[in-house]
């Protein structure tokens, strides 16, 4: 008795192990190191291509939350994240190669995990089978899912650099978090002055650009939450002020006072070597950025150790084609997790690969589905994947604004977050407690 998984990304490790931990044999289609997309670089599991960032860590904000209902659920990726967690401010942040490395261990040594490095062309019709090949799917699979589900939707997605520690110029540059909360060893801060801002919004907009494919050209929607930077500048001079480069909440210690713009850069490991461009997700070709992005003081001899790019992204029209048990309504033993079903995040993906793996193996055992209410984070998202009522359909990350409102409306941001994660906790807790 087992079920399919194909994909060794976040939602496909994350369902893989749920099923196994409940008992059943598992099939985990991986093409790596085979055969890698464009984006991938690393032989692990997990990895990691845009930020190292799970976002906000406080179970008080939409993204902290969905991390809590995750661990008490019994997450393997969470699991994970907290033992190779980096300083990242308010953030949970980890350190990309542990992670993935650990993530890969744990799934390889489980024993009712077996591993088919291969790539897989057709959809299997041996067993229940959960679809996680994520939003760079290869070609002749992902025709086989559009055939499936009469059609799909792409758009694009980019990766932001990083850079050594040790190029960074700290005399132009200082540590600190926004409004000062996390440690002043979370971030480094980038500071550029009005001149110096002008200067390099006016290059950033006029930089050459990577090639795309024919195919992606004509279809050109771009995700805001991974828009490149250089079409976020194209919108004005001041979007990045308001944006990635938002000087509110940070002081320059050298000045007294705060910068016209910052630039922020996050820890990308533990050793602190590596550091990410905090929203700087670029297409620009790869001496384009070294030569823009060096334009900024603290980065005039920064040293890429991966270059920003961008690629295309796939989702279904999820709503028409998902049950909130993430089956497909035509064929109730095929589910898909992860990027495709519309969930936009890391953890979000996951969270879908979670309910996901648990429903297969339900399904395989007879059982009724697992579903949790949409006052819980895990279940609004499932329920916005499968019954948005929307003409057009787009990823959703997790928000308190897709939870069910309070009985009682509380005016203050924080007290209402807090209100909105107990009910969700304690709603959980008490499912789970009649949960085998």
């Amino acid at each position: 008795m087992y079920i399919n998984v194909l994909g060794a990304g976040l939602a496909g490790c994350e369902a893989a192990w749920q099923a196994a931990q409940r008992g059943i044999g598992v099939r985990l289609f991986e093409m790596k190191p085979k055969k890698k997309t464009p984006a991938h670089s690393s032989d692990h599991f997990c990895e990691l291509i845009c930020s190292n960032s799970l976002k906000a860590a406080r179970v008080e904000s939409a993204a902290g939350l969905l991390k809590e209902e995750m661990r008490r659920i019994g997450s393997l990726l969470m699991e994970a994240a907290d033992q190779c967690a980096v300083p990242a401010g308010g953030a949970l942040a980890v350190d990309r190669d542990r992670f993935s490395s650990l993530v890969t261990k744990k799934i390889r040594s489980h024993p009712l995990i077996e591993v088919m490095e291969q790539e897989v062309t057709e959809l299997p019709e041996d067993a229940v089978t959960v679809v996680a090949t994520g939003p760079l799917t290869s070609d002749i699979l992902a025709e086989k899912i559009i055939a499936l589900c009469g059609g799909s939707l792409h758009f694009f997605d980019a990766a932001a650099p990083i850079v050594t520690a040790e190029s960074i110029d700290m005399n132009s540059a200082f540590t600190a978090s926004r409004y000062d909360k996390g440690g002043d060893d979370a971030y480094i801060n980038c500071p550029i002055n009005k001149e110096e801002y002008e200067a390099f919004h006016a290059a950033l907009v006029s930089a050459e650009r990577a090639p795309r494919h024919d195919v992606d050209v004509m279809n050109p929607k771009v995700y805001e939450g991974c828009m490149p930077v250089e079409i976020l500048a194209q919108r004005g001079i001041d979007t990045l002020r308001f944006g990635p480069m938002k000087p509110v909440g940070l002081r320059d210690p050298k000045t007294g006072h705060r910068p016209w713009a910052v630039l922020q850069l996050r820890t990308e490991n533990q050793d602190k070597t590596m550091y990410n461009l905090v929203g700087f997700q670029t297409n620009l070709k790869f001496p384009e950025q070294k030569r823009v992005f060096g334009m900024i003081p603290a980065l005039r001899n920064a040293e890429f150790v991966r270059y920003g790019v961008m690629h295309r992204n796939t989702f279904l029209d999820s709503p028409k084609l998902l049950s909130a048990d993430y089956s497909f309504r035509a064929n109730p033993d095929v589910f898909f997790a992860g990027q495709m079903t519309g969930v936009e995040g890391y953890m979000e993906s996951a969270s879908s690969g979670m309910m996901a793996g648990i429903n297969a193996a339900a399904r395989l055992l007879g059982k009724k589905p697992f579903l949790l209410p949409r006052e819980t984070m895990i279940g609004a998202l499932a329920d916005y994947v499968s019954g948005a009522q929307t003409k057009d359909f787009q990823p959703m990350g997790a928000n308190l604004g897709i939870l069910p409102p309070l009985e009682t409306h509380i005016r203050d941001k924080k007290q209402r977050a807090a209100a909105y994660a107990e009910r969700s906790l304690k709603l959980l807790d008490g499912i789970l407690k009649h949960e085998v």
